[in-house]
């Protein structure tokens, strides 16, 4: 009971930071949109999409890294935590090192064969790429000490950076709003030197923090954890590396076909998948380090259901805000964007049933990867990493539609879904009886009730601001009385009355 109240807590902390961050963010890219142009705004997202495939690859190895500390936090062994932090700093300090090589590498190539930018923005371009560069290095590098902070379960120190980040974001957007110089070389300068000043703050802080944070790696280095770690690591770069490579092939492929217009609208796409998916993968931050202790301490059947239990909620989280928006997104749109890019609405609705369909399964990585066992996983992931890019070359090679990509990406979240399963039952023991009665079934049924009585006044009233707020208040009260009512075991509910006492008895009421 102290785990689920510390993720509780952990949660909330993380919840708190996203109701300041997300509103922030949304408006950020809005006035960046406004400021550099839909053509400048597509030139910048088709370049970040190396610091934002960068971001996956962070995320990914940072859940590499964090298993072996959560693991070893699990088994209560000290020097193996050490041990674990110094073989991650060196290993990190190898692919970073490795990453800048090869990005410089493949500049030429890109600009000379690849890119479609119009001429008199190349040069412009090419100084983004070099920040985008510089920025990889430092995200690389920062990965061991977001383990250790997230292994640590420090989720306040994560919610209060993430709002200071966020401020110094819109910070920069309002800055080159004003400015007289080149805004798209200006926005992209200010975006490096964040990146460089959120890890030095990480940095300092888990020197100070934390006692296995001690940079002697030759003196704390474990040939043993170097050997587990090095080929744990190497096979979850093999899925990420394959998947980067993909998603950012993506972007190259629509900027051939259709030019920097449409990557304007993959770019605000993403944002607003990412801000939504923030929700779910919050509370995803709080609950792994949980799912990866409770399998070091030896308890797999705890592990398992936390791992059910964290699927379900997730999706939950995103249905909340994903059926007002999926019902009224061409009105929310134009309160929110001044200039709307082709194709960004379609993009959008597309990505985010996708997005529902990731979070039935995604808590299952976090087991398999707890038990150990993911060579074959991986190694399945990253041929299956591949279709999205062939199939979608192939397509508009035909002359289909941009969007047919976002149909593609569903399909393979469905396959996705399927290798997942299989390989949990197969390392995790998990019953596919049980997971698809207390997740799979819990989760869509209430889901599409909800969906059936929030779109009653899309149905029935004309589009405006008047529908939009309606149909928000009916989501507002239907949604939690139908989760309660279908969505929650009879467990769940009584815990989550628990968490509301104690809630009220913290508030005085």
């Amino acid at each position: 009971m102290k785990a689920a109240n510390r993720v509780v807590k952990n949660t909330m902390y993380l919840y708190a930071r996203m109701g300041i961050t997300i509103f922030s963010s949304l408006y950020a890219t809005r006035l960046i949109l406004n400021a550099l142009g839909v053509s400048d705004f597509g030139i910048f997202n088709l370049i970040a999409g190396l610091i934002s495939m960068l971001i996956f690859l962070n995320t990914s190895m940072t859940q590499a890294s964090q298993r072996f500390m959560s693991y070893a936090q699990g088994k209560g062994d000290k020097k193996e935590q050490v041990s674990v932090f110094s073989v991650s700093m060196m290993l990190h300090l190898v692919v970073a090192i490795l990453s800048i090589i090869i990005l410089e590498l493949v500049e030429p190539f890109l600009f000379e064969h690849v890119l479609k930018i119009d001429l008199d923005r190349v040069d412009a371009a090419k100084t983004i790429y070099q920040y985008m560069v510089v920025s990889s290095f430092f995200i690389i590098l920062s990965v061991p000490y977001d383990a250790v902070i997230n292994a640590h379960e420090n989720m306040l120190f994560v919610a209060i950076l993430g709002i200071f980040e966020s401020f110094l974001k819109l910070g920069i957007a309002l800055f080159i709003t004003y400015t007289l110089s080149d805004r798209l070389v200006v926005y992209g300068l200010l975006a490096l030197c964040l990146s460089i000043i959120i890890m030095l703050i990480k940095v300092i802080y888990s020197i100070k923090k934390y006692e296995e944070v001690q940079l002697n790696i030759k003196k704390n280095f474990d040939r043993l954890v170097f050997h587990k770690m090095s080929k744990f690591i190497g096979y979850t770069l093999l899925g990420s590396v394959t998947s980067l490579v993909a998603n950012y092939g993506i972007g190259l492929v629509l900027n051939v076909f259709f030019g920097t217009i449409v990557n304007a609208a993959q770019g605000i796409v993403a944002q607003v998948s990412g801000q939504l998916g923030a929700f779910a993968n919050t509370m995803m931050k709080a609950l792994n380090p949980m799912i990866t202790k409770s399998e070091g301490a030896g308890n797999r059947e705890m592990m398992l259901d936390a791992s059910f239990v964290g699927a379900k909620i997730a999706f939950f989280l995103l249905v909340f805000f994903y059926v007002p928006i999926l019902l009224e997104m061409p009105i929310i749109f134009k309160y929110w964007l001044v200039n709307i890019p082709d194709y960004t609405i379609v993009f959008c609705t597309l990505l985010l049933l996708r997005n529902l369909v990731e979070q039935l399964y995604l808590t299952l990585g976090t087991a398999i990867i707890s038990v150990g066992n993911i060579k074959h996983l991986q190694i399945t992931n990253s041929i299956l990493n591949i279709f999205p890019l062939v199939i979608s070359y192939i397509l508009f090679s035909l002359g289909f539609q941009p969007y047919y990509l976002y149909i593609v990406f569903f399909v393979y979240a469905l396959l996705q879904g399927g290798i997942y399963i299989f390989f949990a039952k197969k390392e995790c023991g998990m019953s596919l009886e049980k997971y698809f009665k207390k997740v799979v079934f819990r989760s869509l049924f209430p889901s599409a009730l909800i969906f059936v009585i929030v779109a009653i006044p899309h149905v029935m009233m004309q589009e405006g601001l008047e529908r939009l707020l309606t149909i928000i208040v009916i989501n507002l009260f239907v949604f939690p009385s139908v989760i309660w009512l279908f969505g929650l075991t009879e467990l769940e509910q009584q815990f989550v009355k628990q968490v509301v006492d104690k809630i009220k008895i913290k508030m005085h009421l």
